[in-house]
């Protein structure tokens, strides 16, 4: 853990970012060995997500993003209000432009404009949306923790931002499974399915190093920046994860899952930040 922590932000941004996909691939991976799983579970598991992505929201990017206007002497509110605005803005025009389909709803249901792309490209595509911001929201934490003096976002900001990273990590298992799954019941081989589960997370190393970067080149947006990384991720809980893991009767075990999620995060985010 010392030779990670040791790295350049940007450098332990791709790793992070690294593994979180491979939580993605693990979780797609269940394609491989079967074709379902109780949509109980299922929906437990989407509200677990839910809970982990708020809470990270929270503790690991809007907390932090009003502690450094405080403490640059800004007004404290200011960046935290514009970046959480302009990334719930930022993934409702994304969802406007770009073909896709939510899991779990038939082909006809496709958001964005009319294409003829096959069903498994638009379900890649709706999770990818949703991977974009996670990946963001890990690079700008490296990134933020080099950037500050020790302290300044808790005790050790490298772990506050490891912390991220995992807990991101864990909520992309059923994303994992909710590409592949379907595309394994509707007949499509155990690699294939795998593949196209996997692949939706392609994304979240390349976001990482990205938002590092940015972050690297313009030290005095990082506030802004982990705002815009919880405002997106906060519209994807709202507009899809909260609602498809109410969609199959099983409402009050979802909400308890988001509960137990949120809770998980926090105490990762606190114990180790």
């Amino acid at each position: 853990m010392d030779g990670f922590r040791s790295l350049d932000p940007t450098v332990q941004a791709l790793v992070a970012g690294i593994g979180t996909w491979a939580l993605t691939a693990a979780g797609a991976a269940w394609a491989l060995f079967g074709r379902t799983i109780s949509r109980r579970t299922f929906d437990a598991m989407l509200g677990f997500a839910a809970g982990i992505m708020l809470a990270a929201s929270f503790w690991s990017l809007l907390a932090p993003a009003i502690e450094i206007a405080t403490l640059r002497g800004d007004t404290p509110w200011v960046p935290a209000l514009i970046g959480l605005l302009a990334g719930g803005l930022a993934l409702r025009i994304a969802d406007r432009v770009i073909p896709h389909l939510h899991p779990g709803l038939p082909r006809h249901a496709a958001e964005g404009p009319a294409t003829e792309w096959r069903r498994a490209t638009l379900l890649v595509l709706a999770i990818t949306l949703h991977n974009i911001p996670e990946g963001l929201a890990v690079g700008v934490g490296f990134a933020g923790a080099a950037s500050l003096e020790p302290g300044v976002l808790g005790a050790g900001s490298i772990d506050a931002a490891i912390a991220l990273a995992i807990g991101i990590g864990i909520q992309n298992i059923p994303e994992g499974l909710a590409v592949a799954l379907p595309l394994r019941r509707e007949g499509a081989s155990r690699f294939r399915a795998f593949w196209y589960g996997q692949l939706s997370a392609v994304v979240e190393p390349v976001a990482a190093v990205g938002g590092a970067l940015a972050v690297g080149v313009v030290a005095a947006a990082l506030p802004y920046a982990l705002a815009f990384a919880a405002g997106a991720m906060i519209y994807v809980v709202v507009e899809e994860l909260i609602p498809e893991s109410q969609r199959g009767g099983n409402e009050d075990v979802a909400a308890l899952a988001t509960l137990l999620g949120f809770a998980v995060m926090m105490v990762l985010d606190v114990a180790l930040g």
